[in-house]
């Protein structure tokens, strides 16, 4: 990617690999605790979901890093892209060492659609930071409209697919709405 050197690159891989250090060392299962790997799994209500490489929540990763990207052009212009993006997997890293924390554990379990979540798979949470990046660099990529139509789609798409998107994740988990949590249920 243009704008962002080998040193940049090596620091991303080695930001990456800390995210992976720190999940083991909280006592996160390293693969699915079934015992399998699979490329995708569509099945949410699953003790697969947030365990395989892939799955419906992969596309809100990828708006985190659309997100990422324009935010750091905006606030950070004149910053080397490798540093925007170093300090976009600090942040996607950070969340997703919360989000397998027991208090979010638990907090989704309670207010949102994910009944009998415990947290992701290392695999996961990895594939989730490079879904990320993936963004990131996509956006570096489009014109700013392409990739707000895009991540529109997104939303659109999963939010009719299995009722659930990034920002009804970000709303349920921050002020969670009852009806929307049956109408979810519905699914």
């Amino acid at each position: 990617m243009a704008g962002v050197s080998r040193t940049g690159w090596l620091i991303a891989v080695a930001l990456v690999l800390l995210l992976a250090a720190i999940l083991i060392g909280m006592g996160r299962p390293t693969i699915c605790p079934c015992g399998t790997i699979s490329l995708w799994h569509g099945t949410v209500q699953s003790n697969q979901n947030s365990q395989q490489i892939s799955d419906w929540y992969s596309f809100s990763h990828v708006i985190h890093g659309f997100i990422f990207y324009g935010l750091s052009r905006w606030l950070l212009p004149k910053q080397p892209l490798w540093i925007a993006l170093a300090l976009a997997i600090t942040i996607e890293g950070s969340w997703e060492v919360l989000e397998n924390s027991s208090i979010i554990i638990d907090r989704y379990r309670e207010v949102t659609m994910a009944f009998g979540y415990s947290g992701d798979s290392v695999l996961n949470s990895v594939s989730d930071t490079l879904f990320m990046v993936l963004g990131f660099v996509a956006a570096s990529k489009m014109r700013w409209w392409t990739t707000v139509a895009l991540a529109i789609a997104f939303e659109l798409f999963t939010l009719w697919t299995i009722r659930d998107n990034l920002t009804l994740n970000v709303l349920m988990l921050v002020s969670p709405v009852e009806a929307i949590k049956e109408w979810q249920a519905g699914a």
